[in-house]
């Protein structure tokens, strides 16, 4: 059985045998949608090792009989947080922010007056904030050339912990050499203290964005108001079809119709039952519901 020592802890035994590996990835599936085949079961060991420790438990094998024991909601919590992954990036995929100021910012620009007037959008998935703050510098440079131009975004994601650091709007330097120049000087203030290497989104920005709690797992999704766009990237890699076809669904329930959806670069709506049509690789719309005939 594997060991590692740290100092001032006992020898931790970071094997899992594969009856409690199994025990987690159905759980894992269960709950969050995500795929956890065999092959991952490594990966697991080594993003349950820091709770191990908190812990004060001896092995990893350990934990599994401690949380499926007292299945207690904050312990979950602790486990989907250290479980899921987190990669984010600002300005990722960027042809996307592109095509929404080039094209669907333009589209809607031209449509019939709505019941609202504000454009919203959804970043369901969204780690640690990177990607609605992306959005965020983009709408709010379209609005400074545009009088009367209004925008909210909502940034939802189930790791509360991630939620906590996207709250915050602090990043290391290393996360914001994607932003342009221009931008990081408008949008991002750095710390006084040159040491600390931290910038920090400006608040009029922050105040933009709006973040909530949301597994993609739940029956019915407490998301509220309809959105122009909804950013849903690189999260259906997770899930397998079924799975990927319930939650896209429930997603457009919240999609303006001619809305639109934006997947990553590596993922398909492809044979999914799903009221979207494809405009572009990775880039959907909502069918708009025909009009009767007269």
């Amino acid at each position: 059985m594997n060991q590692i020592d740290q100092p001032g802890l006992p020898g931790i035994a970071t094997d899992l045998s594969k009856e409690s590996f199994t025990r987690f990835a159905d759980f894992i599936t269960e709950e969050l949608g995500i795929k956890m085949p065999e092959s991952k079961l490594t990966m697991v060991q080594s993003r349950l090792l820091r709770r191990v420790r908190d812990l004060g438990l001896e092995s990893i094998e350990r934990y599994a009989e401690y949380f499926f024991a007292i299945s207690n909601r904050e312990e979950r919590e602790h486990f989907i947080n250290a479980i899921t992954t987190n990669k984010t990036d600002f300005f990722r995929e960027p042809e996307h922010f592109t095509y929404l100021v080039e094209s669907v910012l333009p589209e809607l620009a031209r449509r019939p007056a709505r019941d609202r007037t504000q454009f919203r959008a959804w970043s369901a998935g969204c780690s640690s904030g990177e990607e609605p703050y992306t959005l965020a510098m983009i709408l709010a440079e379209y609005a400074s050339v545009r009088p009367g131009f209004d925008f909210a975004i909502l940034a939802t994601d189930v790791s509360t912990k991630m939620l906590h650091l996207a709250r915050s709007g602090i990043y290391q330097e290393s996360q914001i050499l994607p932003v342009p120049p221009e931008l990081r000087r408008k949008y991002l203030l750095r710390s006084r203290n040159n040491a600390h290497g931290l910038a920090r989104v400006v608040s009029k920005l922050r105040s933009r964005v709006s973040f909530h709690q949301l597994n993609f797992m739940d029956a019915s999704y407490a998301v509220k108001g309809i959105f122009d766009v909804v950013f849903f990237r690189n999260v259906m890699i997770y899930f397998d079809r079924n799975t990927q076809q319930a939650v896209v669904n429930k997603i457009c329930e919240n999609l303006e119709p001619g809305g639109y959806l934006f997947a990553g670069h590596s993922e398909s709506l492809s044979g999914l039952n799903v009221p979207l049509e494809a405009v572009k690789a990775s880039i959907y719309r909502k069918w708009t519901p025909r009009k009767a005939a007269g």
